[in-house]
């Protein structure tokens, strides 16, 4: 048995980590844009990238050092991607990196901004003189991340264990758009003191983005830096069981944090798939479901109909039938074999459910047992008639 407990000032919480962030003079607000994250002894590295072929240099740059390796040293920086600059790009980080006064281990660097452009080596070389590598200021290097974001993303655990010991998790992140099941233009550092083995770290990082960052929608597009790494100091104790579950926990809260703050959006929609012929058929429905442009706009218009649902589901590919089908908003019913229109009390409560910042989509196929559940929000930016029903 175990206890996750919530925690307040994110990353400070995680033993063998020292982190900071400063302006370089790229954001007009004067907002941090610069950060880093580093210990003063290696820690264990697992990381997943982007799936997008054009993967952006610091990615490329990662990738050098194989699949496992560990680091001491990681440069962030925001307002430029670094992507689709080729072997210059990975060059300009070797050159940045070369600068930092510390003795490094495989450093690595990862970016976010405007692809196609040179990273500004100047400004950042300069920058660096103001960084306090003795700094714990999880706000300050969380803030160095953001681009389009609302708001800091930032999360962190205590899981206390059977044995009277304990280990922390801590994790910041920034996504707003560019966003599908594929990831995200999205960055995402993950800590943790847990002694945690290599192999279960990418064994449980990968299972824990499957069910998150993996599981939601915003616009439909996947960019060139998608990243999220995992950092183990190896300070104190570990359960497996636990801290997979303290993982799975922080990854899901943070990828809900990242549809909450898509752009333009102004609700969050699960889409739980029961009922399909596999797991991975009630997969590709919720992430069709969460990925449509259709669905998306009647999200935002509050239109209860439920033919734009049915649509995509046929549309998935995946084994179903509308005899069996069965859907609701909430606890709504708007759709099964004998209720195949919307009378007019059905269809004020199902209003009612969209009129809410957030609710559940549930439809069950009813020819297996495969289930799923993927997360996406309504599209505030997308301009497309919506008042007319739609119906096949």
């Amino acid at each position: 048995m175990f206890d996750i407990i919530s925690l307040k000032n994110g990353l400070e919480n995680v033993e063998g980590f020292y982190f900071g962030g400063v302006s370089a003079g790229f954001k007009k607000d004067g907002k941090n844009d610069f950060g880093f994250i580093r210990s003063d002894e290696p820690f264990l590295v697992s990381k997943v990238f982007t799936t997008n072929k054009f993967r952006a240099a610091p990615l490329e740059h990662a990738l050098r050092y194989g699949k496992n390796f560990s680091s001491n040293f990681i440069l962030l920086n925001s307002k430029n991607a670094n992507a689709m600059t080729g072997e210059a790009g990975i060059s300009d980080i070797d050159e940045i990196l070369s600068n930092i006064p510390l003795n490094l281990i495989n450093p690595l660097m990862s970016s976010t901004g405007v692809i196609g452009e040179r990273l500004k080596k100047d400004k950042l070389i300069k920058a660096i003189s103001k960084f306090n590598f003795k700094s714990k200021d999880s706000n300050a290097v969380a803030q160095a991340i953001m681009t389009t974001d609302n708001f800091k993303k930032e999360l962190a655990f205590r899981v206390e264990l059977k044995n009277g010991k304990s280990f922390n998790i801590a994790a910041i992140c920034k996504g707003a758009g560019m966003i599908q099941p594929c990831m995200a233009t999205m960055l995402c550092y993950i800590l943790t003191d847990a002694k945690i083995p290599q192999s279960d770290m990418d064994e449980l990082l990968n299972g824990a983005i499957k069910q998150s960052f993996n599981a939601i929608s915003v616009d439909g597009d996947t960019s060139t830096n998608d990243t999220v790494m995992l950092f183990s100091s190896g300070k104190k104790d570990y359960d497996k069981q636990a801290f997979k579950a303290a993982l799975n926990m922080i990854t899901l809260n943070l990828a809900l944090m990242i549809v909450k703050d898509g752009e333009g959006s102004k609700k969050v929609v699960s889409y739980e798939i029961n009922g399909a012929k596999s797991d991975y058929e009630a997969q590709i429905v919720a992430k069709k479901l969460s990925n449509s442009l259709l669905v998306k706009t009647a999200l935002h218009g509050e239109d209860p109909n439920w033919g734009r649902i049915a649509s995509t589901i046929g549309a998935s590919g995946v084994e179903c039938d509308p005899k069996t089908l069965s859907i609701y908003y909430d606890d709504v019913l708007v759709y099964d074999k004998d209720h195949t229109e919307l009378d007019e009390v059905r269809e004020q409560k199902a209003h009612k459910v969209m009129k809410k910042d957030s609710f559940k989509i549930k439809c069950d196929l009813g020819v297996g047992k495969g289930k799923f559940i993927a997360y996406g929000c309504d599209l505030g930016h997308t301009y497309v008639d919506i008042n007319s029903s739609y119906r096949s």
